[in-house]
């Protein structure tokens, strides 16, 4: 658990460092003075929606959340469920590849005493949907805009297709597990082996890799035979997924209209959002941070304009990653010290109920 924290820590660390370094390579030739004018010409009501925009992309897991859970007859409040939302962007935004998300929301459902066979064929379809959705849109907008896309992504047009490489193949991996588990867990085992023989991890290491493998099985086994049986309930967290996706790729264009910009469409916007998703998601970087701001300046370059693409990449970054990660670390220090202090009562009580049984 210490060693988790640390690595937590340090890559909250990275984050900002990242954060900075861009800040002064993107405004090195500009006054903060001047920064803080570009700022404040965009329009404080766009804003603010484009904030609203962000919570309900964070909102749109949650009521996903309780759509599913509902569904194993787990009447949690939406509340709750936006508390696990929180947390999972949180550890999504501070892990590699966001990583560190649906163990965390698993682990605190577990606490508020949630099934953990529900909790993680929840999330296993949130996982698989939210993917697809990004190559289903990445691959039709790019159909429609191809001449679109090119023109503004110039030399940055080789980090779409290496990302949609990776997303494919993690959707394809999860697909694997999801039909052919079986399979897929012998192939896992095989690579564990390998790694074993060419001492890269250790007897014990390889043994707890084992018995995580077959609770994978059984766990994908299920979310397969669910899947197979529940195509239904898919295909609406599929619809919903899509309107969360349309919420975050949309605060950019508010950030757009916020600064009285025209010429470039929703749909123009909505794309090149998209390709910058594609580009940055299943990189192995907490947050994405640095790569995600690059590609915004280059590619949102010529519909910005020189002037302003610098700070709308602060102002949409600053809506769709640094307000979503302070509020999500808010909500998993509050959950935390409630956690810590339920506790706490739980082994009071114990010792109370223990004393009085010496008593007696």
């Amino acid at each position: 658990m210490k060693k988790k924290s640390l690595i937590y820590v340090f890559n909250v660390l990275f984050i900002a460092l990242i954060g900075v370094l861009t800040f002064r390579l993107v405004f090195k030739d500009r006054a903060f003075g001047q920064i803080l004018d570009d700022l404040d010409k965009a329009n404080k009501l766009w804003l603010l929606a484009g904030a609203a925009l962000a919570i309900l992309f964070v909102a749109g897991e949650a009521v996903i959340i309780r759509y599913m859970l509902g569904l194993f007859r787990e009447k949690i409040p939406l509340r709750r469920c936006l508390k696990y939302s929180f947390i999972g962007f949180f550890y999504s935004y501070i892990t590699p590849s966001a990583s560190g998300g649906q163990p965390a929301q698993m682990y605190y459902m577990k606490k508020d005493g949630i099934k953990l066979g529900h909790s993680s064929l929840t999330m296993l379809v949130i996982t698989v949907t939210f993917k697809a959705v990004l190559i289903v849109f990445g691959a039709v907008f790019l159909l429609i805009g191809r001449d679109f896309v090119i023109e503004n992504t110039g030399d940055y047009f080789w980090l779409i297709i290496v990302g949609f490489g990776l997303n494919l193949a993690y959707t394809a991996g999860l697909l694997m597990l999801l039909l052919k588990p079986k399979s897929a867990c012998k192939l896992i085992n095989s690579i564990v082996r390998l790694l074993c023989r060419i001492g890269l991890i250790g007897p014990e290491k390889r043994q707890r890799c084992f018995k995580r493998v077959i609770r994978l099985e059984r766990t994908y086994k299920e979310g397969a035979e669910y899947i197979r049986t529940h195509f239904g309930t898919v295909a609406k967290v599929f619809a919903m997924t899509c309107v969360q996706r349309l919420f975050f790729f949309a605060v950019t264009w508010v950030v757009y209209k916020s600064y009285g910009l025209s010429g470039t469409s929703f749909f123009g916007i909505i794309t090149m959002q998209t390709m910058i998703a594609i580009s940055v998601e299943m990189l192995p970087l907490p947050g994405a941070a640095g790569i995600t701001e690059a590609c915004f300046m280059v590619m949102f370059g010529g519909i910005f304009g020189e002037e302003l693409v610098r700070s709308g990449m602060l102002l949409s970054r600053g809506l769709t990653f640094y307000v979503i990660l302070f509020a999500g670390a808010a909500v998993t220090l509050g959950a935390h010290i409630i956690a810590v202090r339920k506790q706490r009562s739980s082994e009071e009580k114990e010792k109370r109920s223990a004393r009085q049984e010496m008593a007696a």
